[in-house]
C-alpha cells in the first residue's frame, strides 16, 4: 500500500510540491489546483511543466479533481456546463498526463430537493460514467457532507443503481464526519466495494468546518488504514493535510499514516 498526496496540499507550486514530496518518498499525486487554477483551468506551459515534472521525477499522477457537481440540482446550467465543458477538458488532460481517475462531488442538497430527486443525481451520474467509460478513464465520487453523496452507506446506493464500471468513490472518512454514521466501520462497510480512491485526513467539527492532523481527529484512522490494508480496495491513499502551514502538517501526517500502516501489518 503505498501514500500518496494532493500537490496543493504541499505547495500550490506544483513543482515545489513535487520536490518536497519526492524528498519524501512520495511518487503518487493528485492534482486539483495548480497555482492559482483548478484543473482543468491551466494553460498549455502548466500542461508542459507537469508533465516535463511527470518525466523528470518518475512520478504518477493518479487522479484529477475539477471540483465539479458542487452545486445544487436546481443549478442545472451550471451542472450541463460541468458534463458538456469541465469534464471534457479534464479527460483530455487526464489522458495527457496518463491519469486514469477524475474525482467529482455528488450534488449539494438543497430545500428544494425531493426524495425522488435521487432518480436525476442518478440519471446524471450516467451519462458522466458513459463518456468517461469512452475515454477509458474512471469517475469516482467523494462523499461530502451535505450532499447527496454525503454518508457511505448514501453514496454506495446511488453507485449501485447507476451500476458502471466506470462510476466508482472516492471514500473520505473526514468528509463523512457529521452524516448519520460512524465514518469506520459504518461508512467504509456499506462503500468498501465500490471505493477507488481514499483521502485521509482528520477533523473534529466536521471537514468543512476545520480540520486537525490525523490522529488527532476522531475518525478512526487506526482501524480504518488496518481495514484497509487488509482489504486493499486500492492501491494508494492520498493525503489531504487541509491544515496549516501546510509543509509541516503534511510532513506530520505523512509520518503519522506511516506509523499507522506499519502497525497494520
Amino acid at each position: 500500500m503505498e501514500i500518496g498526496f494532493v500537490t496543493d496540499e504541499i505547495s500550490p507550486d506544483v513543482k515545489e510540491a513535487i520536490k518536497i514530496g519526492t524528498s519524501w518518498g512520495i511518487t503518487k499525486y493528485e492534482l486539483r489546483v495548480i497555482g492559482k487554477n483548478r484543473i482543468p483551468d491551466i494553460d498549455g506551459e502548466k500542461v508542459k511543466e507537469v508533465k516535463k515534472l511527470i518525466g523528470e521525477f518518475g512520478i504518477q499522477i493518479t487522479a484529477l479533481s475539477p471540483g465539479t457537481f458542487k452545486g445544487t440540482l436546481q443549478q442545472k446550467e451550471i451542472i450541463e456546463q460541468e458534463i458538456t465543458e469541465v469534464l471534457p477538458k479534464t479527460f483530455e488532460l487526464a489522458n495527457q498526463f496518463n491519469s486514469k481517475m477524475v474525482i467529482v462531488f455528488g450534488f449539494m442538497r438543497s430545500k428544494e430537493d425531493h426524495a425522488d430527486d435521487e432518480e436525476q443525481v442518478i440519471d446524471l451520474f450516467g451519462r458522466v460514467a458513459e463518456s468517461a467509460q469512452q475515454h477509458g478513464l474512471v469517475i469516482a465520487v467523494e462523499n461530502e457532507p451535505g450532499f447527496w453523496c454525503d454518508s457511505g452507506a448514501n453514496t454506495a446506493r446511488i453507485l449501485a443503481a447507476v451500476n458502471s464500471p466506470a462510476l466508482r468513490a472516492n471514500w473520505d472518512p473526514g468528509n463523512s464526519v457529521g452524516t448519520d454514521e460512524p465514518p469506520f466501520p459504518d461508512g467504509y462497510t456499506a462503500l468498501k466495494d465500490w471505493i477507488a480512491n481514499i483521502h485521509v485526513k482528520d477533523t473534529i467539527k466536521g471537514a468543512l468546518i476545520e480540520c486537525v492532523p490525523v490522529g488527532e481527529g476522531i475518525v478512526d484512522w487506526p482501524g480504518q488504514i488496518q481495514a484497509i490494508m487488509q482489504d486493499r480496495p486500492t492501491e494508494h491513499i492520498t493525503i489531504e493535510t487541509h491544515c496549516l502551514p501546510l509543509i509541516e502538517k503534511s510532513k506530520q501526517n505523512l509520518k503519522v499514516v506511516r506509523d499507522l500502516m506499519a502497525a497494520a501489518k
